[in-house]
Parts: structure tokens; sequence; C-alpha cells
């Protein structure tokens, strides 16, 4: 199969790359290289005749009509996004450029390029748009997000992913473009960008930093690895049904509040890295986020028992081996550190964006 992956360059993106091209299927990664990307992430892909990159934004709709008409795409993998909730807080226009403008514009592009294919390249091919737990907002103390959970996001950042989503459906509602949808749950796992919590928190118990933990630490995140993650989107795009759309999380025992996650690091540290100890002495408590959603959870019966797929590593055993990850592989995130981010905190307040 050839396929292209939007935002291959990222934390997901990298590893539905690298999967994709150990599976034997040829792979475009379009990526316009970022703050959070990492080529480093794709070093094991490059040099292989299956992979093939192009720096380009999505909303550059040239760019994008090129890259479908030269590579012949089978299906199409959207991760390209803005990502994380503080940075959308203080600056949202990216997050309304990228994941509105660039959606509509790869949606537009690959309406086009499917409307000419032959029919059986025609009905086979699929749009798989990559979407997050976060459109459905905040849920209370129990309960679980499904597939028709009413749409509630609290953030720009959760607020444009929606927007993308909805626009999605109505190119397949509207136009017929054979698409899959999917949202997940929170992420983990190597190369994540140092922003997010489980790095930024092994990172800075490693240098002996505070840890600081948002409002009292009582909100639910669900976890999934993202290599259990790539395997779920793969097998959304193969046996999905068009114009459906699956949740992905990290099944029973995978909601943690951060407050749990935060001590789970500790006590890993304390056994992999004695220096410090106890680490769990460096957690202080920081002001919350605006607008921070109490809770999230996922239901995966519709892809368990629809699809078959389930999550296959548990998160106390896939949260020690990430932060083994993050101890061996300072060459990744210390330059990283040096130069693009430095661990601050962000999303306090908003930016003036001209």
């Amino acid at each position: 199969m050839r396929v292209v992956v939007t935002g291959g360059a990222g934390f997901i993106g990298s590893a539905v790359v690298r999967f994709l091209v150990a599976q034997g299927h040829e792979v475009l990664n379009v990526d316009k290289l970022t703050y959070a990307a990492s080529p480093e992430a794709l070093r094991e892909v490059e040099g292989n005749s299956r992979y093939h990159f192009l720096k380009a934004d999505i909303c550059d709709r040239q760019a994008m009509t090129r890259a479908f008409r030269d590579f012949e795409p089978d299906a199409v993998m959207h991760l390209a996004a803005e990502s994380h909730v503080d940075r959308s807080i203080e600056a949202p226009a990216a997050f309304i450029n990228t994941n509105i403008i660039g959606t509509y514009t790869l949606l537009e592009v690959a309406l086009g390029y499917w409307e000419g294919l032959e029919r059986p390249r025609r009905e086979a091919f699929r749009f798989h748009h990559v979407s997050t737990d976060e459109v459905f907002g905040s849920l209370g103390p129990t309960g679980l997000f499904t597939e028709d959970s009413p749409y509630r996001p609290n953030s720009p950042y959760s607020a444009s992913k929606a927007a993308a989503d909805h626009l999605v459906r109505a190119w397949h509602k509207t136009y017929g473009l054979p698409v899959v949808l999917s949202n997940c749950s929170n992420n983990y796992g190597p190369y994540q960008f140092p922003e997010k919590l489980i790095p930024l928190m092994t990172i800075k118990a490693l240098r002996g930093e505070q840890l600081p933990v948002y409002g009292t630490g009582g909100n639910v995140r669900d976890w999934v690895h993202v290599e259990d993650h790539v395997e779920a989107l793969w097998t959304i795009l193969t046996k999905g049904r068009v114009g459906r759309s699956y949740n992905v999380g990290g099944g029973e025992g995978a909601q943690k509040t951060n407050l749990e996650v935060v001590r789970a690091i500790c006590g890993i540290m304390d056994r992999l890295h004695p220096e410090g100890s106890p680490h769990e002495q460096l957690i202080t408590f920081v002001p919350d986020r605006p607008g921070h959603d109490l809770r999230y959870a996922m239901d995966i019966t519709r892809i368990t028992t629809e699809l078959g797929w389930s999550p296959s590593r548990e998160f106390a055993q896939g949260l020690e081996q990430t932060v083994q990850w993050y101890l061996d592989n300072e060459w990744w995130w210390g330059p990283i550190l040096e130069r693009r981010y430095q661990g601050q905190r962000l999303g306090l307040g908003r930016r003036r964006e001209e």
C-alpha cells in the first residue's frame, strides 16, 4: 500500500511511519517541521527505498496537489496538527490554521484526487482522520466517552480538532469521500516532545528540578501507549467501516490522575536512578490551567468488538519502559531542551497575536 502520512515527523506520526515501513508499505511523510518535529525519530527508515519525505505545509494546496499527483497514494493517514493545549491557550492562531484550514485543504485535494481514480482504486481508497478525546470536553466522576458523545470542546486546541472532525464527516456525507475517523486518549512512549507530562516529569526528576503539578493533580486521563495506538490506527484504516468513527484508549486500568502518574514516575526513578531519591519530594503544586478538563475516559467497545483491536500494554509496564527510554536517550531530548524548549510553564495567559 502507498500511504501519505501527514505530520509524520511528530510523536505519533513518526511511530506510524516506522510501523508502515517495517510492514513493507511505501510512505510519503508530509511535514512542515515545526518546533515539535523530530526527524531523528525517523532515522531507522532514512535511506529505505519505501520511505519518502516532503517538507511542506498542509495548508499549501499547490504543494499538496503535487504530492498526491506524484505519489499516487492508496490511503491518507492525517495526523498533522498543533496539539499542545497550553500553547493553544497562549497562541491559538497556529491551531486554527493547521488544524482547521490545513484539514480543509487536505480534504479538497484528497477529494479531487479520489474522484480521478479508476474504479478499483477509487473503491479501495481511504482518508483516515486522527483526532482526540478532548473534542468531547470533560467527564464527571463516572462514565466513559463513546463515539456518540456530544462534542463540547473547552480549549482552543480541542475546538480546532472538533472543527476538523466535522469537516471530515461533511466531506464524506456531502461529497462521498471515503473516510474513517478515530479519537484517541493521551499517548505516551518514546520520542514524545518534552513539553508533555510524562517526558517532562521524567527529565525534571532526573535533573533534580521541581515537578510542577497543575491544581491538585486530580485531573484524570486515559493513557494508551503510542505503539498500541499505531496498531489501532492501522486496524481502523484497513478494517474500519467507511464514515464511521472509533475510540482508542488504554482500556481498564489506564485511567490515572495526573498526580498518580507523577508519583508513579517518581517511584520508577527511585529504582532506576536512586540519586536524588525520594523523587516525590520534588512534587510541587502550581496554579491550574485555564479551562482544565477534569476527566477523560474512553469506551473502546466499538473498536474491540467490530475490529478486534485492544491495547496490549499495561500502563505500569509501559510507563517504566518509557521512563527507561528517556534515561537512555538524552542524545535525543538534550538538544531539544537546549534549543527549542527549556521546560518552562506554558498556558497561563494569552499572547497578543498580530
